[in-house]
C-alpha cells in the first residue's frame, strides 16, 4: 500500500470498554462508547458503522459488518495514568511509566505560597471545577481583587483564569510562564492553560486567546521523525499545545468539533506529503466531563453525518486513522477520565473490507504504523500493523 498523507484523527475520550487495569484507577466497569449509546436508547452513526465501529465493541443502535470499509481493532493503554497528553503522546510512540500528577484536592500550600510569591498576589480558588463554572462563582471577586483563579481538573493541569481588562493578556501568560517554572519535578503537571475571558458579572465568557504551556515529549516522539525526514506535521485542535510545538510543522487551533473538521478538510484539499494530526475535543470538554450522555450522543452524530465530507475528499494514496486518547465515560461518578481500550478505524480507498485489526497492546502501534507506511526507521515501542492493511 502507497501512502503519501495521513490524517490521524483524535475522538477526545472516546473510549470502548475499560482496559484490564482499570480498577487500579477506579474505573471498571467504564464503558464511554457503550454506556452513551444505552443511555440514549442507541446511536445513530451509519457512517462510522459502515466503517466497522460495531464490530470493535457492541454499540446499541451500531450493528456490527461482516464486510467493514474500515479495519477495525481496539488500542490498550500501555502508559501510567489516563490524561490527554499521555494518551496523545502513546499514540506518538511515548510511553510513560509514571503518571503525571493530579490534584483532585487543589495544589499543595508549598506550590501555592510559591505561586503567590512569584506573581506578587494572591490567588483565588485552587479548586477542581468547570472552567465556566468558576469564572462565574469567582469572577466577582477577581475583579473586585485583581487575584487571578487557580483551578484544576481530571487532567494534569495547572490553569490560571483571569479577566482581560483586569490581568491584560501578556501579564496572564507571563504568570503562567513563572507557573511552568514552579511546577516542575514532582509536580510536573502536563499542561499550565492561560484562560482568559471578558464580559460584565453574570456574563462572563471565556476568550479564544487561550494558551498552553506544555511540557515536552521526555522522549522523540514518530512526529520529530516525520519532520526531521520532510514529511510536513501539521497539528489540528490542540495537537500543537500537547507536544509543545515539537515536531509539529503548523499548528492550527480550533475552537469546536466542527471547526476542526472544517480545518481538516482545507488541509486535507493543500495537498502535500506527510501527517494531519487533529484532536476534536468537544466529546471530553462539553459532554464527557460534565456527565452528559445526550450531549455527547448528539456530538458523535454530527461527527458521524460529516465523515462523508472528509472520507470523500480523501485520495487513494491517503489514510484515515481514527482513535481516541482515554475514555470519560459520562455515566461514571465524578467528572474524571476513565481507564479504557480506544476504538481503532483505519481506511483507504483501496483496502480490502472486514479486515479485524485485533487487541493492540499500546496506543504505540499507531506510531510504530506510521513509520513503516512513510518507510521510517522505528526504534521507539509499538507493532506495526501496516501489514494487515496491504
Amino acid at each position: 500500500m502507497e501512502i503519501n498523507r495521513v490524517v490521524l484523527m483524535v475522538l477526545d475520550s472516546v473510549g470502548v470498554g475499560y482496559a484490564p487495569d482499570a480498577a487500579e484507577y477506579g474505573d471498571e466497569g467504564s464503558n464511554t462508547l457503550g454506556h452513551v449509546a444505552a443511555a440514549v436508547g442507541g446511536l445513530h452513526l451509519p457512517n462510522l458503522g459502515s466503517l466497522g465501529l460495531g464490530n470493535i465493541i457492541p454499540i446499541e443502535g451500531v450493528p456490527p459488518q461482516a464486510s467493514s470499509a474500515a479495519a477495525w481493532g481496539r488500542l490498550e493503554p500501555a502508559s501510567a495514568g489516563k490524561d490527554t497528553t499521555t494518551g496523545h503522546w502513546e499514540l506518538a510512540g511515548v510511553i510513560l511509566k509514571k503518571p503525571f500528577p493530579l490534584y483532585p484536592a487543589g495544589f499543595p500550600p508549598e506550590i501555592i505560597g510559591a505561586i503567590e510569591g512569584a506573581f506578587g498576589r494572591k490567588i483565588l480558588g485552587n479548586v477542581v471545577a468547570s472552567g465556566t463554572e468558576i469564572i462565574a462563582e469567582l469572577g466577582p471577586r477577581h475583579l473586585n481583587t485583581g487575584w487571578p483563579i487557580v483551578y484544576t481538573s481530571g487532567d494534569s493541569v495547572f490553569q490560571l483564569a483571569a479577566h482581560e481588562e483586569v490581568i491584560p493578556l501578556d501579564k496572564l501568560y507571563d504568570f503562567c510562564r513563572r507557573a511552568r517554572e514552579i511546577l516542575r519535578g514532582e509536580h510536573a503537571v502536563a499542561r499550565v492553560i492561560a484562560r482568559p475571558f471578558i464580559g460584565q458579572v453574570g456574563s462572563f465568557v471565556r476568550t479564544r486567546n487561550r494558551r498552553d504551556f506544555s511540557l515536552e515529549p521526555p522522549q522523540e516522539t514518530i512526529l520529530d521523525r516525520l519532520v526531521a525526514a520532510g514529511r510536513e506535521v501539521i497539528g489540528i485542535g490542540k495537537i500543537e499545545n500537547i507536544f509543545a510545538g515539537r515536531g509539529i510543522s503548523r499548528g492550527i487551533p480550533t475552537g469546536n468539533n466542527l471547526e476542526g473538521l472544517a480545518q481538516t478538510l482545507t488541509v486535507v484539499a493543500e495537498g502535500g506529503r506527510g501527517l494531519i494530526f487533529v484532536n476534536l475535543v468537544d466529546f471530553d470538554m462539553l459532554f464527557g466531563h460534565r456527565r452528559d450522555p445526550q450531549g455527547y450522543a448528539r456530538a458523535l452524530e454530527e461527527f458521524d453525518r460529516t465523515l462523508p465530507q472528509l472520507t470523500g475528499a480523501l485520495k487513494a494514496s491517503d489514510l484515515l486513522i481514527i482513535t481516541a486518547d482515554h475514555g470519560c465515560d459520562p455515566t461514571a461518578g465524578g467528572t474524571d477520565h476513565t481507564r479504557e481500550f480506544v476504538p481503532l478505524l483505519v481506511w483507504n480507498q483501496k483496502m480490502r473490507p472486514g479486515i479485524n485489526l485485533g487487541v493492540r497492546k499500546t496506543f504505540a502501534d499507531v506510531a510504530a504504523t506510521l513509520s513503516a507506511l512513510f518507510g521510517l526507521h522505528w526504534p521507539g515501542p509499538g507493532t506495526s500493523f501496516h501489514s494487515l492493511l496491504s
